[in-house]
Order: structure tokens, then sequence, then C-alpha cells
């Protein structure tokens, strides 16, 4: 099989992976920060990072996968002055910040089980690290840190190569870091932010630097050791960290390990999803949110298929067309899968290694691997997932192992899917599913007994509903809602 070969965004190279630990794959990935709901944007980051657990799992190691849940620390527009952005969405609330964090982290998990992303090995909540972040500081503050009226500072002159990842290093610093006065740099940041005088916050703690909260970088360098050790394998996010808070994070292990390690051998990142209509920002009101997607009747797999159709690290654009086309070719995976339904059955089968080694599906299998292998090119393994379904006159039992091994990749629960589940039904639909069954029963009894008059009159009392009936299936009538 395949070496598996992945993006160093340290090195902007392909590299071949090798574990830190023989046999095991660790992998940190940056959570939300739950002062909201998250979009489908920021979604596309951790079904890349499910992507990458279910190949490093598919390659044989035993896998440990970390996500943070940031419910505290993180300042609007990543800047080191300025308002908390959990604080600010409790006080715009009038709510407690601990009900605003337990609500937004409820509604991520909801959407992580919506887009079928494994649970991780470890949900670490930033507040249940603060005393394990206060010791961090102290223990890096002496040579790396400086106090101001604000908080404590990390001098980046003090590493080695600040800003490699970021390739990023001009003294003017990265444009979303607010000037602090006293900072002597201007890329330093904040490691613990002083509650200033005369305010009280509804989250902040006793430090040797005053009462207030922990920088939002320190969270996940603190996290990340503390459940997975350092140096560790894979540390993933999104194409926005890698330009001031990953960097930061790789300051903030080099202090604390001494030499110019980062913490991570791997940093991973994902390209943004672009859509035109700027609903991506959650400033925009109704902005685009998974749950969004199922309100207008779409299964939220067809948003992880078409997270799957791009390569991570390419832009990938958003329309409610293509979203319409990936429900559709889910759909024709999900036909052309059950053709083996009865081998998968549970308990019919156990699927074994013995498919790699069968003649027919033996180059398929081959050229899977490549792709997965190949940085990820889940855009090919789509493809050749595809042709192992429409293979003929093959040993059924190896095909049907051979889908349920690549399906484990994609995620896309095809095994389980039926075509029913796949109908677009809004929200808001004025008619119920059993209604339209009923109508197009009495349209085929119609049709059958040439009342055509009859069978016109009942399709067009569907449409006026927003029922389209799709009378060119070759597997029997279906119908899709749109309202």
């Amino acid at each position: 099989m395949s070496e598996l070969k992945l993006f160093n965004s340290l090195t902007r190279q392909l590299e071949t992976f090798s574990p830190v630990h023989a046999g095991e794959a660790r992998v940190y990935t940056c959570g939300p920060t739950v002062y909201n709901y998250p979009h489908i944007g920021n979604m596309r980051a951790y079904v890349f990072a499910d992507t990458l657990g279910r190949v490093l799992s598919y390659k044989g190691y035993k896998l440990t996968h970390v996500i943070n849940i940031t419910d505290v620390g993180h300042l609007t527009d990543d800047a080191d002055a300025g308002e908390d952005k959990m604080e600010k969405m409790a006080a715009e609330k009038a709510q407690s910040i601990w009900d605003i964090a337990k609500h937004y982290t409820q509604a991520y998990w909801d959407d992580i089980k919506a887009l079928n992303i494994r649970q991780p090995a470890h949900w670490s909540i930033a507040t249940e690290y603060v005393p394990a972040m206060i010791e961090y500081a102290k223990s890096i503050a002496d040579k790396h840190c400086y106090e101001l009226e604000s908080g404590l500072y990390f001098d980046t002159s003090t590493v080695a190569n600040y800003g490699a990842l970021a390739r990023a290093k001009t003294e003017d610093g990265e444009g979303r870091i607010e000037e602090v006065e006293g900072k002597r740099h201007a890329a330093d940041f904040a490691i613990w932010r002083k509650t200033p005088a005369g305010e009280t916050r509804q989250m902040e703690w006793d430090s040797p630097w005053g009462k207030g909260a922990p920088g939002w970088h320190l969270e996940c360098s603190v996290m990340s050791e503390a459940l997975l050790g350092l140096p560790f394998d894979i540390h993933t996010g999104g194409i926005d960290h890698r330009e001031i808070h990953h960097p930061n994070e790789i300051a903030q292990n080099q202090a604390r390990c001494g030499g110019d390690h980062s913490g991570a051998q791997f940093w991973m990142h994902n390209n943004f999803l672009i859509e035109r209509s700027g609903k991506m920002s959650k400033s925009s009101g109704e902005f685009l949110r998974v749950q969004l997607l199922i309100d207008k009747g779409f299964h939220p797999l067809a948003y992880r298929l078409m997270c799957l159709q791009a390569h991570y690290r390419s832009e990938l654009e958003f329309s409610w067309e293509g979203l319409q086309a990936a429900l559709v070719r889910l759909k024709r995976m999900v036909m052309a899968y059950r053709k083996w339904a009865d081998q998968l059955k549970e308990g019919r089968m156990t699927p074994g290694d013995s498919w790699e080694r069968e003649r027919v599906t033996n180059a398929l299998v081959a050229r899977f691997n490549a792709a997965i292998c190949g940085d990820l090119n889940t855009a090919d393994a789509l493809t050749v997932l595809e042709e192992m379904l429409g293979l003929r006159g093959t040993a059924p039992e190896c095909i049907a192992t051979a889908v349920v091994h690549m399906d484990r990749v994609m995620g896309l629960n095809l095994g389980r899917l039926e075509r029913a589940d796949l109908r677009i039904r809004p929200k808001a639909a004025v008619i119920t599913e059993a209604e339209i069954e009923t109508a197009l029963l009495l349209r085929k009894d119609a049709r059958a007994a040439k009342d055509f008059a009859k069978s016109d009159a009942i399709r067009d009392d569907l449409i006026a509903k927003g029922v389209e009936v799709m009378d060119g299936d070759p597997l029997g009538w279906d119908w899709k809602l749109d309202v």
C-alpha cells in the first residue's frame, strides 16, 4: 500500500507521515469559539479533520484526536485589544456566559453529528484548563514574556524564526493584531489579559499578573501538551489560523520545550469555503448554518459530499445549485449501494483483508489507497468508489466489503441511508410526506386507468404545493419539495 503523504504548512511541501510514537497518530484540531452558531465554512474544517482521522485509522494507526472548545479568551478580530467574544455575546443576550457556552457548544455538537463526524478521543474545554494555563505561563514568563498594565505579553523576538508558518516576518506584523501601548514588537501577543481596573468579567481568575483571563493562543498549547504530549503528530485548523493563531502557538511551544520544535510535526490547514452573497459571515444575520441546509430540505451529508468533492487545500465555492448536484450524486451512490444490501446486513459477513487481494477489485483498491495517501485526494477517491459501486460480474461479497472500507474513509453512511432520506423536504412545506405518497398512488392508478386528465390534475395540484414529481425515474416515481 502507498505511503501516506501529507502537505505540511510549516515546510510548504508534501512529506511522508512518520509518527512520533510507533503505531500511533496523535492529532489536535482547533475547535470553535462557542459564542455563536458555526457556519458551514467553519464546519468544513471539521469535515477535513475527520477525513484525516479516518485515513489515519484506515492506515492502521491508533488514533488519538483532540478537538478543543474555546469558551474563554478569544477576543474580537483575533486582536489583543477589545472585547472577549464570549463576554460580548453574553452581554448582548443578557445571559450568563456559561449558558451561552453551553448552548452554542451543543449546537456545534449537533452539527458534528449531522455531518457524520466521528467523536474525538477528547473534547478539551478551555475553562477546565485555566490552572494549567497559569502554570504554563509561569514556566515561560521569565525568559519570554513581559508585563504591561493590560497583561502579560509574549516577546516574539525570544524564539527562532517566529512567523515561519505564516511566512510573515515583517516588523509591521499582521493586520489583525491591533496595536497595544507598550508592546515591544507589533507581533507580540497576550499570554494573560488583566481585567481592567473598575471592571468585572463573568470569567476571570487570579494569577501572578492580576485577576483576568488567558490569551486565546495559550489555550491550545496547554491542552495539546496535556492530552497529546509534546511533540505530537499533526495540528489542524482553518487557513486563517495559519497567519496568527498557529504561529503564536508555535512560539509558545518553542519557549516551553526549548529549541525550535513547533510542537507538532505537521501543521495542516484547510482552505476557505466561499459564498458570493456574503452570508458566510456571522454578522449577516441569517448566515449559512448546517441547520439552515436541513431546514431547506437538504440532507446534511450532501454538504459533506460537497466538501469531499474538492481538495481540502483548495477554495470551495458554495451555491445551492452545487449542493443540489452533490445531493443527486449522493442519491446515485446510495441507489448503487442497494445492490449489495444483502451482503452488508449486520452479521452476514465480517470485512477482512482478503478483499484487497481479489483480482477484479485489486486495481480499484490500489487507486483508492493512492488517492487518499496523496494528501487526502478525496475527489479522486470518490470517483474510484463510484467505479467500485458500478462493477458488474464480480463476487458481490468482495465488492460489498471493499465499499464498506472505502465508505469508512468517506464517511457518507452509504449502508444506512435510504433513497427516501435524500428527498428535499423543506421545513416550511405545507404538505406532508404521507399526503404526497397518497397523491402519487392515486396518480399512478389514474394513469393505469388511462385517466390522464385526473393524472394531470393531481400533478398540477402537487406542483402548486411545491412538489416536483420525477416521472422519468427508472426505479419508481420520486419527488422533491421546493418551497
